[in-house]
């Protein structure tokens, strides 16, 4: 079988940097227009002109001749403040990212309280840049299963309602209560949705054992929520749309003892998508997850 799709759009993608960054960008390049980059290196792009840089590495590293334009994201901490937001936009950034501190990997520095950044926020909705958000608590008394559940009752739901010019993007929805929260929201509220969460569930992180190369986070969640996610793409919900979170690693930092989040999948999103789309009986619905949803 062979599909054409329009040439389509990532709303979440990790590039890394230096041997790394050269090393995937022309896997995401030959696919994708554009794709919306995250700022979670170390240091983080939590400045304006830590951004114009990042932006300069990632053109220079491009193949030749390669038609693709990175969208730039702004690292939120608890020190960002609304100047920095107004000089961040005038750079070019496309949005903020907002990372609860300590929630996935290079979040270190990220926010502690979120109504400390209402300030931020309001900066953020005046300048016209959509808020970008991992939607996970971090609190220890908290189930790993449970936190995006509890970040989405307990933190972006009052968000939310306090900040109502605000575009607000939960990025790699995993749970049917993220599901359900983006369709009752606001027409400014939307969700973007992973090839891996829509094809696996928990049980594939122990198949035959433990499996590092599908541990990410979110984590992986039990069937009910992946078959939440495939509803909602399968109905062609115009606010759930495609964003890959590939993030790549040294196989050795996979491997080991303490391995870390993510998993790469640049280099084959599209057709790991289609898989799922298909499983779903929804390939007509593809196309627009993939090129329409996401710039509407």
């Amino acid at each position: 079988m062979q599909l054409t799709l329009t040439r389509p759009d990532d709303w979440h993608l990790h590039l890394r940097d230096g041997p790394m960054l050269a090393r995937v960008l022309p896997h995401t390049a030959a696919r994708f227009r554009r794709a919306v980059v995250m700022p979670n290196l170390k240091p983080p792009v939590a400045t304006a002109e830590a951004l114009r840089a990042y932006r300069a590495r990632i053109l220079a590293a491009l193949p030749p001749g390669a038609d693709f334009e990175p969208l730039m994201t702004l690292y939120l901490t608890d020190r960002t403040t609304p100047d920095e937001v107004a000089a961040a936009a005038a750079a070019g950034a496309f949005a903020a990212k907002l990372y609860p501190a300590g929630a996935t990997t290079h979040s270190d520095a990220g926010v502690t309280d979120l109504r400390r950044l209402d300030p931020v926020l309001e900066a953020l909705a005046e300048h016209g840049l959509a808020l970008l958000v991992h939607g996970e608590v971090t609190d220890p008394d908290v189930d790993v299963f449970d936190r995006e559940a509890v970040f989405v009752e307990r933190e972006l739901a009052p968000l939310v309602e306090r900040h109502p010019r605000l575009r607000v993007v939960l990025e790699h929805v995993t749970t049917a209560e993220g599901v359900d929260f983006v369709r009752a929201a606001p027409p400014r509220v939307a969700a973007t949705v992973t090839a891996h969460h829509l094809l696996m569930n928990r049980n594939a992180l122990f198949e035959g054992g433990l499996r590092p190369h599908h541990y990410c986070l979110p984590v992986l969640k039990r069937e009910r929520h992946r078959r939440a996610l495939l509803e909602a793409v399968a109905e062609g919900h115009p606010r759930f749309f495609l964003g890959t979170d590939s993030a790549p690693h040294p196989a050795r930092a996979k491997e080991s003892a303490c391995g870390c989040a993510g998993i790469y999948t640049a280099h084959a999103a599209l057709e790991l998508y289609a898989e799922a789309f298909e499983e779903a009986g929804a390939l007509d619905r593809l196309e627009a997850f993939a090129a329409f949803h996401g710039p509407d």
